[in-house]
């Protein structure tokens, strides 16, 4: 049983990554705000209420923790986008931070949410690798891969042995519609209150979408295990235009949206689609949910979610 602490705990992939750890049977502490209920199932889970901002609320949390997950993000594209300078003095500040206190707790591993979209750039036809030189152009990814490489930084200089998870375009239950990110649960949501879907370009943007409770059992059952790498890419390899997700959705709601072009983002990549074979491979596990299958189970806790409130 290994002692983990999950910062984001109460997030959107971090809720779901507590979950799946418990369930591995690994004692789990949630690091959150805590600002609404909490929203993951897990029973057996020690709440600890903090602030990513605050280094003694990170030098607390830390205590008798061995396995750490960064799964917290002061910042989303579009808030980086509009200031870049928040998520250098913010994110990258805090997680280097975070660093030098992991290695005065002796902390056995850092984990780290990167992303396995923007930080490759564009330009690219083929799916991406880990090996592929990343060529970010948007604040949020050149922030993500500055923080992977200060993670390098502390391997080499204090022994803080990492890992990052470049994961693709999750999507799921629990995704906060509030912070406008995540397209999939987005397009539901309007979609349940017959409103506009707003699609950025001309909808033949690539993406790979996978499903969020994948992921959390791709890095719970794996990320105590030898690694060959400290980068891995985790996604479907599968990419799915915009408007392939907008009849997607259309077919799970059974409704026709009423669509709305608006010009992309010039940092927005156009295509992205992740090379996963090194986890695969490494540790004989992948993400098995459909694309149909995910955006059904979407689509109800959203249903279910107005009900509750109805």
């Amino acid at each position: 049983m290994a002692r983990c602490l999950v910062l984001g705990g109460n997030g959107f992939i971090g809720s779901h990554l507590v979950d799946a750890l418990v369930d591995a049977g690994h004692n789990v502490r949630a690091f959150d705000k805590f600002s609404k209920d909490t929203v993951y199932e897990a029973k057996d889970v020690e709440v600890f209420a903090g602030d990513f901002l605050n280094r003694n609320d990170l030098t607390n949390a830390l205590n008798g923790t061995e396995y750490v997950f960064h799964f917290i993000s002061t910042t989303t594209p579009l808030t980086a986008e509009n200031d870049p300078l928040i998520d250098v003095e913010t994110n990258i500040r805090m997680s280097i931070e975070l660093m030098q206190e992991c290695v005065n707790a002796g902390v056995k591993r850092l984990l780290f949410a990167s992303t396995g979209g923007a930080i490759y750039g564009s330009g690219h036809e083929d799916s991406l690798k880990e090996s592929d030189m990343p060529q970010p152009v948007s604040p949020y990814a050149i922030g993500k891969l500055t923080i992977e490489h200060y993670m390098r930084y502390f391997t080499v200089k204090h022994g803080l042995d990492s890992i990052s998870y470049r994961i693709s375009n999750p999507y799921g239950e629990r995704q906060p519609l509030r912070r406008k990110q995540g397209v999939i649960p987005i397009f539901l949501e309007r979609l349940y209150n017959n409103q506009q879907l707003t699609i950025l370009g001309d909808g033949s943007m690539v993406r790979d979408y996978v499903y969020v409770k994948d992921v959390a059992t791709c890095i719970a059952t794996t990320f105590d295990k030898d690694h060959t790498s400290n980068v891995y890419n985790i996604g479907t390899g599968t990419g799915v235009s915009v408007s392939e997700l907008v009849t997607a959705v259309e077919k799970t709601t059974n409704k026709t949206a009423d669509k709305q072009y608006v010009d992309k983002p010039d940092t927005f990549v156009q295509k992205i689609i992740l090379d996963t074979k090194q986890f695969a491979v490494e540790y004989g596990i992948s993400p098995t949910t459909s694309l149909a299958d995910g955006i059904e189970a979407t689509w109800q806790y959203i249903v279910n979610e107005h009900k509750s409130v109805e």
